[in-house]
This record gives C-alpha cells, structure tokens and sequence, in this order.
C-alpha cells in the first residue's frame, strides 16, 4: 500500500522560544507515523517564517540541517499570519498528498494529527480541528469569539464554529484553494467554500507553550472585519435598511411636531431636532465609513498584487 506525503505548515512570527519544543514533538509524531507507515518518508514539517525580528530563522535553518524532516520558506517581510500561511499551503501543494496547517505555539494539540489522517483514509479531503470546550479563555474572550462565529454565518459567511486554522486539506482541496484570487484572505471562510466530504476532529486546546500570543485584540478584530468584508454583502443591506428606518423615524417626529403645533400646543422641539440630527449624523457617519471598508477592500483586489513574495526555501 502506498504512503501518501504529509506536509505540515506552520507559519511562525518571533516564534524562538517555542520551536525548539514543537520541533522536538513534531519529530516524535512524524517518525512514528512514517515507522507505522501511515506517511510517506518524504513527508516533511514546513516551517514559515513571517519576516521574524528574532532567531525564528536561524532556527529553522538548524533544524533543517539537522534533520531532513523540517523544511523552511521564509517571506521576503512581514505579511501577516493568513498571507504567510497560505504561502505555505501553495509551496506544499506541489510537494504533498495532504497538508496539516498549525500554529507553532502547541495550543494546537499535535497528538491528533493520527487522527485527522484516519479521516483522510476514509476519504475526507478536509478534516477541521475543533476545540471541544474553551475552558483555557477568559469569560471575554470566549464570548465574543462565540459572538464572531454567530454573526459571519448569520451574514452569510460558512465557518465552522470553534476552528481556526488547525485543518488537515487533501491535494485536490489545495489546488481547488489555489484558484481563490482574493488578495484579502480569510482562510476560514475560504476554505468551507471548497466543498468535497468533510469531517471533524475535536481536541482539547492547550495554553500556550511560551511566549505571547500574536493575535492581539485589535487583530482578531481585524480578522473579524476581513472575514465579513470579504464574503458578505449582508452590512451593506443592513445600512441601507437601517437608514430607511431612520430617515422614516426623523420624518414621523417632524409630523408629530407640525400636528402638536397646529393643536394649538407649544413644544420646545430643540431637544428633538438635536438629538435626531446626532442619530443621523452618526448613522450616515458610519455608513461612510462601511462603505469606504468595502471600498479599501476592492482598492486592493483591484490592484492583485502578490499575497506574498517568498525569500528562500529550504528542502531536501
């Protein structure tokens, strides 16, 4: 029976304090499955680097020498975790029957890579890990990512709940990946838009082995508003509605004014007037800015330039 070639692909960013760990557990994990001969002995563990200010780098490049299982791109800079790990996904296309993408902080629990392959045996092109509970994140932090799950697929963009980035994808789910054009990605909805059989695996995230985290709230956030940008239209409706509604709400206001006047009452209608034009003010000062979101997002697809240009590649 053939082995079928597993890529591994981790983007990394200042990621010097952990690799050593996640190498050494990743070593572990792929030479026991190679022994098993569930993958083949070209398999390899991808390490992306995102233009890293530390020894991410010098690491990887040590790794490599080392041991023939870790292989190494690096990006030219910076480009952002999506863009650095969709770089990663489209250099092991062309090397692999099936790829594995992870963070490298070990929150993502490597012990389950035996079972997403099992899935890919039963004919799964896409396996997603899922946390099975969130008991290591705040009460914040837990909710609000419950309330992102809630609000992408109630606009229109399919995510799975409780699924980041920790995937198992068949060549054939890589390729049909390729032929997304966006230049704004969010791997996440992208992804679920492939389609083919599916499956999931749960696991249980971990807290992070060293280090701080890169995701920072202003991030998740920017993540948040590129997934919605980029697959739904459902705000821009939702704001056109939302000023109807308004613009009917100010017109009602100035009738009731004009019949309390005509009834011989006297009203001091300043505050009204004031209060409407705030909530109109601020409503057509968000739409704006909504609009001028969707506008930058099409700025830049127009403009196609490359999601990443990569430095150095190193493999056997």
């Amino acid at each position: 029976m053939r082995s079928d070639v597993l890529y591994i692909v981790i983007p990394c960013y200042n990621e010097e304090q952990v690799l050593p760990e996640t190498s050494s557990r990743l070593e572990h994990i792929m030479e026991e499955l190679i022994s098993k001969e569930r993958i083949s002995s070209k398999s390899r563990v991808l390490l992306c680097d995102d233009g890293s200010k530390d020894r991410t780098w010098e690491i990887i490049e040590e790794l490599h020498a080392k041991n023939e299982l870790f292989s190494g791109v690096k990006a030219s800079r910076n480009r952002g975790h999506q863009n650095v790990l969709y770089m990663g996904l489209m250099v092991a296309k062309d090397r692999c029957d099936m790829a594995i993408s992870m963070d490298a902080d070990l929150q993502d629990d490597p012990e389950v890579i035996s079972e997403f392959i099992s899935k890919y045996e039963e004919g799964c092109e896409i396996v997603y890990g899922v946390r099975s509970e969130r008991t290591t994140d705040t009460s914040f932090k837990r909710n609000t990512a419950h309330a992102f799950y809630r609000i992408m697929n109630d606009l229109g963009t399919e995510v799975v709940y409780d699924h980041a980035d920790f995937r198992l994808m068949s060549k054939r789910a890589l390729e049909e990946l390729s032929k997304f054009e966006e230049v704004n990605l969010f791997l996440r909805g992208m992804v679920t838009m492939i389609g083919f059989k599916t499956a999931v695996v749960k696991y249980e995230r971990h807290e992070r082995y060293a280090g701080e985290s890169k995701y920072s709230l202003s991030k998740m956030m920017s993540l948040a508003i590129e997934g919605v940008t980029s697959f739904s239209v459902k705000p821009m409706r939702i704001v056109l509605f939302g000023g109807v509604g308004l613009a009917g709400f100010a017109f009602l206001a100035f009738l009731a004014l004009i019949i309390v006047g005509l009834c011989g009452y006297w009203v001091d209608a300043a505050w009204i007037c004031t209060s409407l034009l705030f909530i109109l003010g601020g409503a057509i000062i968000a739409c704006l800015g909504l609009v001028g979101l969707y506008a930058g997002s099409t700025l830049l697809e127009v403009k196609h330039r490359p999601r990443y240009i990569i430095d150095r590649i190193l493999e056997s």
